[in-house]
């Protein structure tokens, strides 16, 4: 809002509005549109998972960025993707709810009014929806559990589920791991599941010297969202199918 009002994009009582000017209420205070904002809209095909006038979820690809000052972003490719809501509150620009690592793919949830985004972080903030990763990890792990360490000196929590495992030459064992994190830090389950001696899969940045697989990517996929509508308040369950190079390693998943 700062920087709208520095660029003279906020009214108050339909003058140019400064920061230190007093609100007392009554007055009518109008946001204009920014007309130099121009953000690149790239041809890139996404897999849509599910889509209405409120929001979307898209099957994020590995190896591209969400957002940021790049071109090539996920951010950037929505309105190629997606349908204008016909909302009166629609955004002209659709917008991510939240992050997945350059390397990870599956579903992110994206909202495309500003009445179902305000509502969708907010579910978020409050922790009140389900998010479920799968992993692909190194050597024999218990059949399940509960990683507690904290990451940059503040709370976190992991659960997983050890859903199969299969001998490796190289890497001893691998496992495909259900994971789902009750926190949400900055690579939370990178950085534990490499904390307790099983780095995922193709992991350059937490993998252990001498296990780092290089050339295959990162085995973490954002599975599944579950979570209430904003508008309509229904429970919704959305899965992203398992990635080829998960299903090579485990043709069941």
């Amino acid at each position: 809002m700062k920087k709208a009002i520095d660029r003279g994009l906020v009214l108050l009582n339909g003058e140019i509005a400064n920061t230190g000017d007093f609100v007392f209420g009554g007055e009518t205070v109008e946001l204009l549109e920014d007309t130099l904002k121009v953000r690149p809209n790239i041809e890139l095909k996404l897999e849509v998972i599910y889509e209405d006038e409120h929001l979307a979820v898209i099957n994020k690809p590995a190896g591209i960025e969400v957002s940021g000052n790049k071109k090539w972003t996920l951010e950037n490719a929505l309105s190629f993707n997606l349908k204008q809501s016909s909302e009166l509150d629609a955004l002209k620009f659709p917008e991510p709810v939240h992050r997945l690592d350059y390397p990870t793919s599956g579903t992110i949830l994206i909202g495309k009014t500003s009445t179902a985004l305000i509502k969708i972080n907010k579910i978020f903030e409050e922790r009140n929806s389900e998010r479920i990763y799968h992993a692909v990890t190194i050597g024999k792990m218990e059949p399940e559990g509960t990683i507690e360490l904290p990451i940059d000196e503040k709370a976190s929590k992991s659960a997983f589920t050890v859903l199969a495992t299969i001998p490796s030459e190289r890497f001893g064992f691998l496992n495909l791991v259900r994971l789902e994190p009750h926190t949400g830090r900055r690579h939370q389950l990178r950085k534990h599941l490499s904390e307790i001696d099983h780095p995922i899969l193709g992991d350059r940045v937490y993998g252990t010297e001498g296990s780092i697989l290089c050339g295959k990517g990162l085995y973490l996929h954002a599975s599944s969202l579950r979570f209430s509508h904003p508008i309509t308040e229904k429970q919704c369950f959305i899965t992203a199918p398992m990635p080829k190079k998960f299903q090579k390693l485990f043709p069941s998943a």
